[in-house]
């Protein structure tokens, strides 16, 4: 069988704000147990792309303390400043602010604010708000959003240079509970669209990824794995199937049964 990046079938890149990535897969530095554990399960994720907490870890904020860029350096992963915990607007612009002088000029940044301390919904009217904001102030955003079609279009017009509909709650491991929406956001994108959210095993982030999203943002589940390095790998896996997939392109489903074999001209 002939593997799915040989040069027979090459891998078509991710493109966000005019920087091509190999991976699809971008993968959370949070709930791991320490920085060791969180570079390698990285490293097995094969992510090019990590997002780090800006108001929870150390990226140089806190001096003397242990810098997650110590194990994930900027030369060799693109870092994305999120704006966790946010519950503003103002909070989310604050924050990457913070990033980008943190980061010596960095505008990428992951754009969510949260409805309520319960759920992590994405409380949608302040992120078109903190959205608008900072596209104006010259930052590149991926923008963390709810499963609404209309909304992700509002966020692209906006400028936003990916969105990213939840697939179920953060953290909740629900997998993707409305393929329609997912489907109806797909078709109608120009922009990178990357499930954010609720993945909670390698069978998820393939379906996200046969339904033709560009891509899979994921932490809890692989940090809260039994083996968070070991479900990274599964990951890596899973995303570069369900993309080789879409791209193949399955079979109609059918009521009745079709033979594998065919039947016509048989000796009888």
């Amino acid at each position: 069988m002939t593997a799915p990046h040989s040069p027979q079938f090459p891998a078509e890149p991710l493109v966000i704000a005019g920087k091509a990535y190999a991976s699809r897969l971008l993968t959370g530095t949070g709930k791991f147990t320490d920085l060791e554990q969180t570079r390698l399960a990285t490293e097995a994720a094969g992510a090019q792309i990590v997002t780090v907490a800006i108001r929870r870890s150390n990226i140089g904020q806190n001096p003397g303390e242990p810098n997650l860029l110590d194990v994930l350096p900027p030369d060799r992963y693109t870092i994305l400043p999120n704006t966790a915990g946010c519950y503003t607007a103002d909070d989310a612009v604050r924050t990457c602010r913070l990033a980008r002088e943190l980061l010596d000029g960095h505008t990428l940044v992951k754009l969510e604010v949260l409805g309520d301390q319960k759920t992590l919904y994405p409380d949608v009217v302040q992120t078109l708000a903190a959205a608008e904001l900072l596209v104006k102030d010259g930052f590149d955003v991926m923008v963390y959003t709810s499963d609404d079609p209309i909304l992700a279009k509002r966020l692209e017009e906006i400028g936003c240079v990916a969105v990213m509909p939840l697939a179920a709650p953060i953290g909740s491991g629900l997998g993707v509970q409305n393929k329609y929406n997912l489907l109806e956001i797909v078709e109608n994108a120009r922009v990178p669209i990357i499930v954010d959210a609720g993945v909670g095993t390698a069978s998820d982030a393939a379906i996200a990824m046969e339904l033709g999203c560009d891509g899979v943002l994921m932490n809890t589940a692989i940090a809260g794995a039994k083996d968070p390095v070991l479900m990274a790998h599964a990951m890596k896996l899973a995303v570069d199937a369900g993309r080789a997939a879409f791209k193949a392109g399955r079979i109609p489903r059918k009521r009745f049964a079709s033979a594998s074999s065919p039947v016509d001209g048989l000796i009888g």
